[in-house]
């Protein structure tokens, strides 16, 4: 994989429920990282006294950042519902070059900022709440 404008990675919200994906706007700096948890089952019988992992086992988590500025009313105001009523909707990752993760997340945490003389700004951070597909692209 080559060199990819960050811009080009996109965070997108179902917001219908149905399906209908729609990019949350303003965002100007995105991260998502995928983690692992591993199992030891290290034994004193473990080879050469090096640890052992259980392939296939533990917890597989994702977790998305982004912070930007308010320029769309409709998907900030469905991010904001969706936090406030505890909601669960479907996103859709878009990693360029790489492929589409979609499933379902939780906003956990959801910021507000800005000074007298510059722009309203927000920060979202989301948990993966469930299975995730990966299709290639």
């Amino acid at each position: 994989m080559g060199a990819q404008n960050g811009k080009d990675l996109l965070i997108k919200m179902d917001m219908t429920g149905e399906g209908q994906f729609v990019t949350i706007a303003g965002l100007r700096a995105t991260r998502v990282s995928f983690n692992a948890e591993t199992v030891d089952v290290t034994s004193l019988e473990s080879q050469g006294g090096w640890r052992q992992l259980l392939g296939g086992a533990g917890v597989k988590t994702a977790a998305i950042s982004g912070s930007g500025v308010f320029r769309d009313a409709d998907t900030d105001e469905r991010a904001r519902q969706a936090f406030f009523d505890g909601e669960v909707p479907a996103l859709q990752v878009v990693l360029p070059d790489f492929g589409i993760v979609e499933g379902p997340f939780q906003i956990t945490a959801l910021e507000y900022a800005g000074s007298h003389n510059g722009e309203a700004t927000y920060e979202l951070s989301l948990a993966s709440a469930g299975a995730l597909a990966f299709v290639p692209l």
